[in-house]
């Protein structure tokens, strides 16, 4: 039995382990939290903080694999295990490479990966000389994530609003469609690549808000598209899943925005409407068995489902029974005991190969479904 460990105790580990009880696998998860989406689906739950080095040192002890669910972990600590022995997927290189958009944007430049212009900046009084860059968008080199951590910067009288530490001013480009694509690698290097999918956001928020599968591109946009998200793969020289998230904009050029070295939102889909979900496509890659298939059995919307407005909290939720009696729906609860406005409490995916149904149903999702707290705000 391989023993595996996940740093990170959130829903993508919990989705992972939804998926793990169908391999020879014993997982632990390490998470600050102990009430966490994950700690109670896995064989061991570790009480400690990712980034700290000598808690992932101890973690690993005894582990043959390790695999994250967030970037903000301690990278060293990775390295370290990697030369006792420990497999570490995705690699800790690459990994310390994702995890700083600086380093990410710097990997791109290298590699001649088509992104956006960018300056990288060490404080905020650096943006004033930086005027004739904008409209721009500020971000910050770690720590940020899920909305956090980006600021648009659109005139002189904008820049209070940049950030205070080292961060990237990246160019604004004029965006046609928001697309991702996730591509597995195995430990031999071979690859494969899931359809594209069509990003959809909160623009308050800032987060992913619906999704549709396969995105609606021409097929050129798509050859682009595959052909940049499996050089990014390939560069990056690690086992691992990556989800590329690109930008097309109006003339059909695209543009790489972020990589994210793990199972990503932008993968939820893939549960119910692919062969092999993004979840079950990282244990095969841990465990060293065939890379899945990952074709469509039908095309999909996702929902990303988020604390109300008003509210924080005790959850609870309001139109659940009428959602889960919709036909083609799934229903994916995290287990989150506590809500405020905005946090990801799950998802629900719709399946059909009518694209007006998958809209229809999503709205009805939208408008139907509200998690609340039991304290207003």
């Amino acid at each position: 039995m391989i023993k595996a460990g996940i740093l990170g105790g959130g829903q993508l580990g919990r989705m992972l382990l939804q998926e793990a009880a169908n391999y020879p696998v014993e997982v632990s998860v390490m998470e600050k939290d102990p009430s966490c989406p994950s700690a109670k689906l896995c064989h061991h739950f570790i009480t400690g903080d990712i980034t700290n080095y000598d808690d992932v040192i101890r973690f690993g002890e005894g582990l043959d694999v390790i695999t994250i669910e967030i970037e903000n972990v301690n990278v060293e600590a990775l390295f370290e295990l990697e030369k006792r022995g420990c497999r570490i997927i995705p690699k800790p290189q690459a990994l310390r490479t994702i995890k700083n958009k600086i380093f990410q944007k710097e990997f791109y430049t290298e590699h001649q990966i088509p992104t956006a212009s960018y300056k990288v900046l060490q404080n905020r009084e650096e943006l004033k000389n930086n005027i004739d860059f904008l409209p721009a968008v500020h971000k910050l080199a770690t720590g940020g994530y899920d909305g956090k951590g980006v600021q648009i910067i659109k005139k002189q009288e904008d820049i209070p609003l940049g950030f205070d530490a080292p961060a990237v001013l990246e160019k604004m480009i004029s965006i046609e469609k928001e697309i991702a694509i996730i591509v597995a690698v195995a430990e031999n290097g071979k690859t494969a690549i899931y359809p594209p999918v069509e990003m959809f956001f909160d623009p308050v928020l800032n987060l992913l808000d619906l999704q549709l599968c396969p995105a609606s591109i021409p097929e050129k946009t798509l050859w682009k598209a595959e052909a940049i998200a499996l050089t990014v793969a390939r560069k990056l020289d690690s086992p691992g899943i990556f989800a590329i998230e690109m930008f097309v904009d109006r003339e059909g050029n695209v543009w790489v925005n972020e990589t994210a070295p793990r199972v990503h939102n932008s993968g939820h889909h893939t549960i119910e409407a692919h062969y092999s979900s993004q979840f079950d496509m990282l244990w095969r890659i841990i465990l060293n068995y065939p890379l899945g298939n990952t074709s469509m059995i039908m095309s999909s919307m996702m929902v990303n489902l988020l604390g109300a407005e008003g509210y924080a909290g005790e959850t609870q939720y309001e139109g659940l029974e009428e959602i889960l009696s919709i036909p083609d729906v799934f229903v994916h609860l995290y287990g989150k005991t506590d809500t405020k406005p905005g946090r990801k409490m799950g998802h629900a995916t719709i399946i059909s190969n009518e694209k007006q149904e998958l809209i229809h149903q999503a709205n009805k999702i939208k408008s139907t479904l509200r998690i609340k707290g039991n304290k207003t705000i």
